[in-house]
């Protein structure tokens, strides 16, 4: 039997079969997996080969002979050189039945043997899916001799000078912008990328949707700077609802936006923000949902799966400025969380603080080494709710959850392929009662869930 020689440059026929992780349409070419950007579940292309490996390959569309009826114009004007949505070029509809897939398609690769007995349900999704982010980090760059801040094109080194950025809130918009022409007015150096011989390197901006305090982060090379306080003083008059303005020093040779010195230039050092009945004091660098009104929905489910009966000790682990113990804290006998970022702990206990939550603590630490702790003390939670960045719990965590056993597990995921590997081993004991995916957000390839997981009982 002749092989099917694959080399980057070569032209093939594809029918598009299913979405990857990424949003990326997959095909098959004499049985090889081929994934090509842009292309839709059900489309005929024409593509070409762009990398080649043993395992699969990549391609680019050269033609699209049938298009999918689920196929729109993007609204962005460089959505297809940004890469930081992926699907906008898909209906939204169709956008929320194509990530609830991607959730059954991680089940089938990871837990097979139990995929088929999983109760996934219908994505939450918007009502308008659109400038929704609270909060922007563009980068900071000098081209043509004018001030540019945005985001790198996809795989390049190239920035893209973005000043409506369609999912950002238009407020974080219109402030990056403002402080651009500042920066250039008053020719401040910009970070080239190399050296710290520039000074601006990032800008940030959060948006308080419910209260409209607006904090504005400048990450510069160093702390000092000329023309530092007519810089201070011009950013102040860009807004009268900018109540927090703060810098971040970050020296390193680093692709992480923040380093470890900040300082209050003007104002206050949080901003204040509201998820229904609760409000949020938030520092620079502290976590916070970057879509407030789908995370309303969000932790209603995970309220919803914890199902406490007011008996209940919660730990709430990964657990940032404290957002998901509050939500529950009504429900629970007691709340713990953990988590590394120093910050974030001082957030939380002012925000149960501030609640009145009083059978609420919290302490720096990984949650592993706190479980653990706590367990050996003779402290075992009844409810344990995590949310690990996309990477999923670490071993030693999962580990620890095999060991420690509580009741059961609420996991909040954002990423479904580590989900689904993380429960081919939490299975071992826990019974995986249902999947709930929520569109935190739209336009982009990312899928978040939540899933409820129960201890199983001797001899099931």
């Amino acid at each position: 039997m002749q092989q099917t020689i694959m080399e980057v440059g070569k032209r093939i026929p594809l029918n598009i079969k299913k979405l990857g992780i990424n949003g990326e349409g997959i095909g098959y070419y004499k049985r090889n997996i081929v994934f090509i950007p842009g292309a839709l579940v059900g489309e005929e292309i024409y593509a070409e080969l762009t990398k080649v490996s043993h395992n699969y390959s990549e391609a680019k569309i050269i033609k699209i002979q049938k298009k999918s009826k689920n196929r729109v114009t993007p609204e962005c004007p460089v959505y297809d050189q940004c890469g930081g949505c992926q699907l906008q070029h898909m209906k939204y509809s169709s956008q929320l039945v194509a990530k609830r897939h991607v959730v059954l398609q991680a089940l089938q690769k990871y837990v097979p043997d139990l995929a088929n007995t999983i109760d996934v349900k219908k994505m939450i999704g918007m009502e308008d899916p659109w400038n929704y982010r609270n909060k922007s980090q563009f980068q900071v760059r000098k081209q043509n001799f004018q001030v540019k801040a945005g985001l790198f094109a996809e795989n390049s080194h190239h920035l893209l000078d973005i000043n409506d950025c369609l999912v950002q809130d238009v407020r974080t918009n219109r402030v990056t912008n403002e402080v651009k022409r500042i920066v250039e007015n008053l020719n401040i150096p910009v970070y080239d990328g190399s050296s710290t011989r520039g000074i601006i390197r990032t800008i940030v901006v959060r948006v308080g949707l419910e209260t409209d305090e607006i904090q504005l982060v400048i990450v510069t090379t160093r702390k000092t700077f000329p023309q530092q306080e007519a810089f201070i003083e011009a950013l102040q008059d860009i807004d009268e609802n900018i109540v927090s303005i703060v810098q971040n020093v970050n020296s390193e040779d680093t692709s992480l936006i923040f380093g470890d010195y900040t300082k209050v230039w003007a104002g206050k050092e949080t901003i204040h923000e509201k998820l229904g009945e609760f409000a949020f004091d938030l520092s620079a660098r502290a976590f916070f949902q970057l879509n407030p009104s789908q995370t309303v929905h969000l932790y209603n489910e995970i309220k919803k799966a914890a199902a406490l009966t007011g008996e209940e000790a919660v730990v709430d682990a990964y657990c940032g400025v404290g957002t998901v113990g509050l939500w529950l804290a009504d429900g629970a006998q007691e709340i713990r969380g953990m988590d590394t970022l120093p910050e974030s702990i001082a957030d939380a206990q002012v925000n149960a603080a501030n609640h009145e939550v009083k059978h609420a603590t919290y302490e720096v630490g990984t949650a592993e080494d706190c479980l653990n702790r706590w367990a050996e003390d003779g402290f075992v939670p009844d409810v344990l709710t995590v949310d690990p960045p996309r990477v999923g719990l670490a071993q030693s965590f999962i580990d620890t959850i095999l060991d420690v056993m509580p009741e059961r597990i609420v996991y909040t995921s954002c990423n479904p392929s580590t989900l689904a590997k993380d429960l081919a081993q939490l299975t071992q004991i826990y019974k995986i009662s249902y999947i709930q995916p929520v569109d935190m957000f739209p336009q982009t390839a990312q899928v978040e869930s939540v899933t409820l997981l129960t201890l199983k009982k001797m001899g099931s």
